[in-house]
């Protein structure tokens, strides 16, 4: 049996005052969750709906 390692959450440098979204890559796939909120179950994604997302990004789609 394995090691278990705790995902190493990253955030934006862009990020002040603590309201964060943080990203962990684990085993091939993504987790996302509030800084604000840490001890709640982080939202996962495949690599394929992370990539899909950035792409989205880069593209400006979510513009409001």
């Amino acid at each position: 049996m394995g090691e278990v390692v705790s995902p190493q959450w990253r955030r934006s440098s862009r990020c002040t005052g603590g309201n964060c979204v943080e990203v962990a890559k684990v085993d091939g796939g993504y987790l996302i969750r509030d800084s604000k909120n840490p001890d709640l179950a982080p939202h996962s994604f495949t690599e394929a709906e992370w990539q899909a997302f950035v792409a989205g990004v880069k593209a400006d789609d979510f513009t409001f």
